[in-house]
């Protein structure tokens, strides 16, 4: 019995843990749910008007804007699975009251790239929106052609001489020059809790029953006096 009492104690010990963190995972998807169905309720609220100050504190915030474009732009390359690739046309904007800040107008396909986009006056309703968007892989910005691989705020607003403020657009009030608005919505922030727990459950399953084999072809040698 001694043989087997100590590895299966040990391994009984294991399989818990790790169900224990699959539990956990559970939890958090739970509480990751809830967070995330309050971030949607406060980006579908009615927009206010911009504030006067503004820090990331403030993201999805929704705010209306009415102003112009400068002409001035950055790409950002994009893609939906119904419309396939294409850019995200973050513009320069100057608000009524002179401010310049960033719009993210939405998606042109890619055969857009090189259409015109004179200023435009715009009023404009959308969520404040700091993104995370640069990994480890993601290319430096082609500044000549003006096309960024990702939407990196401080970046793109020294770039195009803006306060660091981008307002991404739900819905536009005036000639959109062809840009379809991408509201914000929580489908971009990830939620992988589910999958975590499934494969700490799978590991405390694979490490009881091997736990159990082990336990059984000691017991196996014992009965036969191996």
């Amino acid at each position: 019995m001694r043989r087997w009492l100590l590895p299966l104690v040990l391994g009984l010990i294991v399989t818990a843990i790790l169900a224990s963190l699959g539990v956990w995972q559970l939890r958090r998807m739970a509480w990751k749910t809830g967070e995330l169905a309050t971030i949607q309720r406060g980006i579908e609220q009615a927009p206010v008007p911009l504030p006067a100050v503004i820090d990331p504190s403030m993201k999805y915030l929704p705010v209306i804007v009415e102003g112009a474009t400068t002409g001035e732009e950055i790409l950002v390359l994009s893609g939906t699975r119904d419309l396939g690739g294409g850019y995200n046309v973050v513009s320069a904007f100057r608000t009524a009251d002179g401010r310049r800040i960033m719009v993210d107008r939405g998606f042109i396909p890619q055969d857009d790239k090189a259409r015109p986009r004179p200023p435009v006056a715009l009023t404009v309703a959308g969520n404040l929106h700091w993104p995370d968007e640069k990994g480890r892989s993601t290319p430096e910005p082609d500044l000549m052609a003006g096309v960024w691989f990702a939407r990196e705020v401080p970046r793109m607003a020294a770039d195009l001489g803006t306060e660091p403020v981008l307002v991404v657009a739900s819905a536009v009030r005036g000639d959109d020059q062809g840009v379809m608005p991408m509201p914000l919505d929580i489908t971009e922030i990830p939620n992988n809790h589910l999958s975590y727990a499934i494969q700490w459950f799978s590991f405390a399953l694979i490490c009881f029953g091997m736990t159990m084999a082990l336990v059984w072809r000691i017991r196996r040698q014992v009965i036969r006096g191996e």
